[in-house]
């Protein structure tokens, strides 16, 4: 291992560095949903609301059973109360970047972050 490392020149070095934090600038870069600028609410499977993310705001959205609370701060939202029994959704957290989505199935409610670009999952033919 000492013999082949000794036989690796700076020049050498200095490649496999530049290889290196390019390809960890491409995974940051292809993987980021990007900056989201607005939040699409649905009701039902049907748009209830969108909103910029821009003001700090409390939502209150109706679905089958009962009010779910969508908080929108510092650019982010999240479902912050809601009647479902098992509260995943509200466990999921803030949503940050555009793409994210929360469901909450039992009460049919959804939020998901979206920006100037749509982010695509995979594409079917």
């Amino acid at each position: 291992m000492l013999a082949a490392c000794a036989q690796i020149k700076a020049g050498d070095w200095l490649t496999i560095l530049a290889g290196g934090l390019f390809t960890a600038w491409l995974v940051m870069v292809s993987w980021n949903g990007g900056a989201a600028d607005r939040a699409i609410i649905r009701s039902g499977g049907k748009v209830f609301r969108e909103v910029p993310l821009s003001p700090d705001q409390t939502i209150s959205v109706p679905g089958p059973l009962g009010i779910s609370t969508i908080t929108i701060h510092d650019r982010q939202a999240r479902i912050s109360a809601d009647p479902s029994p098992r509260q995943y959704c509200v466990r999921q957290g803030w949503l940050k970047q555009a793409g994210e989505i929360a469901l909450c199935l039992p009460n049919e409610i959804s939020v998901e972050l979206a920006g100037r670009s749509k982010n695509y999952d995979s594409l079917n033919y």
